[in-house]
């Protein structure tokens, strides 16, 4: 009888087991359609369109890997992804030399400090779209802010147009993209911040460490995770920016701002290339999804760091 009893009880036990693995899956269902449409599907559909010569207009045909080798002499392809490559950077370092001091400074309560929060917050809820026809206008040479600005406050003797040459339209880009993402960026760095126990840092100081060797012995390691999520957003975004080079500077001056998503853009959709642009989607996609591996094994959590 007690042998019976026992075999029901398991027996009972692995229906519950198996019926909650089965609430489960249902409920995940739903996000699992979501990336299977959206992502899974387009991802395959773009990979065996790498494969074709896929016009526009007209019947695509076979061409294997003649698409890849294609990219292996398209210099401006490069040149593009070089430019890419130097703005991410840029533009990276930027984000976080003005986020992280940002994040400091709202992260314990004083007064105002939601209001601030809101403030440094506000531009990430604007488009990229919208931002960079903002910008457009603000860095126009004769209706805009800036230059008029500076003319008539006599810090220049005429009226410069920023967007004329490389270094000015360049500079004037990463201003722009650092008033629009760093509240954004701020807010994640700030959530690691207050995840970090208050008892750490108050044994710190009483052990007389200075804020500087909190910062680097408490504060960093214990944001790696933190730092990572940023980083790899930031990096991802710029590796695939596009709306404010296109919007406002059009590639320009002289093609020096061409973007590598700029140039798969281009050839997709002026040049109609649409099986070429697919493979230069692919080899940015493997490029991309590298730098975020090597990013989360460079901020990896150390062994018996909790």
């Amino acid at each position: 009888m007690t042998a019976i009893t026992a075999t029901a009880a398991r027996a009972r036990l692995r229906t519950a087991t198996n019926l909650r693995q089965w609430v489960g899956l249902l409920y995940v269902l739903p996000a699992v359609a979501l990336v299977t449409v959206f992502f899974v599907i387009p991802l395959g559909m773009t990979a065996w369109m790498s494969l074709h010569n896929w016009p526009l207009m007209g019947e695509h045909s076979f061409v294997g890997l003649d698409n890849y080798v294609a990219i292996l002499r398209d210099t401006r392809f490069w040149n593009a992804l070089k430019f890419t490559f130097y703005y991410t950077m840029i533009v990276t370092i930027a984000i976080f030399a003005v986020a992280f001091p940002l994040a400091i400074f709202i992260e314990k309560p004083r007064p105002l400090t939601n209001l601030y929060r809101t403030a440094f917050f506000m531009p990430a809820v604007v488009g990229f779209a919208s931002a960079s026809l903002l910008w457009s206008w603000l860095l126009n040479v004769d209706s805009g802010l800036f230059s008029p600005a500076a003319y008539d406050l006599g810090l220049t003797e005429k009226k410069v147009n920023l967007l004329a040459t490389f270094q000015p339209a360049f500079w004037s880009i990463i201003a722009m993209v650092v008033w629009k993402v760093a509240g954004f960026t701020m807010i994640i760095l700030m959530t690691g911040l207050q995840s970090i126990p208050q008892d750490l840092q108050e044994a710190a100081v009483i052990d007389g460490a200075g804020p500087f060797a909190r910062f680097r012995a408490i504060t960093l390691p214990l944001m790696r995770r933190t730092l990572a999520l940023a980083l790899i957003l930031s990096v991802a975004g710029s590796i695939l920016a596009f709306d404010q080079f296109y919007i406002i500077l059009r590639g320009g001056p002289r093609n020096q701002t061409l973007t590598a998503v700029y140039w798969i853009f281009n050839q997709s959709f002026v040049s109609f290339k649409l099986g070429y642009g697919a493979a230069l989607s692919m080899v940015l996609l493997v490029i991309l999804v590298a730098l975020s591996l090597v990013q989360l094994w460079l901020l990896r959590k150390p062994e018996g760091l909790d």
